[in-house]
């Protein structure tokens, strides 16, 4: 059995900065990843996706982008090339392709067993991801069986999907994207729309994440908001990085020839049952990204910042058409195929410490797990509303190193 201070379960940007912290620290640890650096950005993502934040907002500590492109957004493998080089500069103490496969309690700390061998630690620091399974509904099961069913990490791009039309399940960044590229590929697709947060993908010359980090939105921590369950469970901005640096919402999706629909609700008989609610989501989040637009123009005006800038604007309002499908018969209508956009989980099924609330997540407070000397990073408003985010990492990692080291130091007295 080896032993380390820290364990750090994860090698994605989350664990890179929690390691960084801690060696600035002097805390020795050592950084478990299943798979290479950057496994997941590697491994289960489509073929087209770019970050959505724009690549000068990729600053990790003591890092940050280099390139000629600041404004542009990173390819996946650019992604995984700028976290490798990162591991390489503060020379991350990373064991590749160890697979933890049961992490338990004991006296003074955890005990860690994997695929290679058997680690302990006095504190433990999971950093594995929020994004591990796909979330799909239990009635996915009643999909006709000659209906392909798959999620957004099967998929890499519409050339594998089979012959027909496609139904996509979810409409935050995930749907909308997928919506985009299928439709334009020369087939019909049907998106299904719940709840979604609309935004533009640049606001008066300036890209939306430029105001929202320059506002401030993306630092209110998670001890500022009302309703914190809430906060962590909105979906991800309708937002697409390309060279033109295009908005996508629904309204462009309908120009395009996607079908919206409201949110799949179940299916029975082969019928795809839609939820009525559709306009009034939609009329909600355009509501809510005229509050953002508007606090923007606030700051812009209280600031004396309107020179240079291009004038305030609203966009017009989500139009859903004067009528839209309740139910849809799948085989009838042709869909080859669902895509289950609808979110994503966290993998916990190798962690055997009580530490779970009713609903299987971890129970924390901003990422100080209720279990002695273990830490969560990468969910999403874990500590700050841009906890998931690369640029998320660092604050998070040095507010919850901090903590670690006062625990160490306390336990050791």
């Amino acid at each position: 059995m080896a032993f380390v201070t820290t364990l750090i379960i994860g090698a994605g940007h989350s664990g890179l900065a929690m390691s960084k912290h801690l060696t600035d620290r002097s805390i020795d640890h050592v950084l478990l990843e299943r798979g290479e650096v950057a496994h997941s950005w590697r491994t289960e993502r489509w073929d087209s996706l770019r970050l959505l934040t724009p690549n000068w907002q990729s600053r990790l500590p003591g890092f940050a982008y280099a390139g000629n492109d600041p404004d542009g957004y990173m390819s996946m493998p650019e992604v995984v090339g700028f976290l490798q080089t990162y591991a390489r500069a503060i020379r991350a103490p990373v064991h590749t392709g160890v697979l933890v496969t049961r992490v338990s309690q004991t006296d003074g700390g955890y005990i860690v067993a994997t695929n290679r061998q058997t680690w302990r630690c006095r504190t433990l620091v999971i950093a594995s991801g929020a994004c591990n399974i796909p979330t799909v509904p239990s009635f996915a099961d009643g999909l006709p069986r000659s209906i392909v069913s798959m999620t957004p990490m099967d998929y890499r791009n519409p050339a594998q999907l089979p012959p027909g039309d496609i139904l996509i399940a979810g409409a935050s960044a995930t749907g909308v994207q997928l919506a985009q590229e299928i439709q334009a590929s020369g087939r019909r697709v049907i998106l299904s729309a719940g709840e979604h947060v609309r935004l533009p993908r640049v606001y008066r010359g300036r890209d939306i994440k430029w105001w929202m980090d320059v506002i401030g939105a993306m630092d209110v921590r998670y001890d500022e908001v009302d309703d914190l369950n809430r906060a962590r469970r909105l979906p991800s901005l309708q937002l697409i990085g390309t060279p033109e640096r295009q908005s996508i919402d629904i309204n462009a999706l309908r120009k395009a020839g996607v079908e919206i629909v409201g949110r799949l609700m179940g299916l029975r008989d082969g019928q795809a049952q839609f939820s009525g609610s559709l306009a009034s989501q939609c009329a909600m989040a355009d509501l809510k990204m005229n509050r953002m637009l508007t606090s923007i123009d606030a700051w812009i005006s209280e600031h004396g910042q309107e020179d240079g800038l291009d004038p305030p604007c609203r966009y017009e309002p989500t139009d859903v058409g004067s009528q839209t499908r309740l139910s849809l018969d799948l085989e009838g209508a042709g869909i080859s195929a669902v895509i289950w956009a609808t979110g994503y989980r966290p993998d916990y099924s190798w962690l055997d410490v009580p530490v779970f609330d009713r609903k299987g997540r971890i129970r924390h407070d901003g990422g100080v797990v209720d279990a002695p000397g273990m830490y969560v990073m990468g969910l999403p408003f874990l500590r700050r509303r841009k906890s998931s985010f690369i640029d998320g990492a660092n604050d998070d990692a040095a507010d919850l190193a901090a903590h670690l080291s006062c625990n160490l130091e306390r336990t050791a007295a």
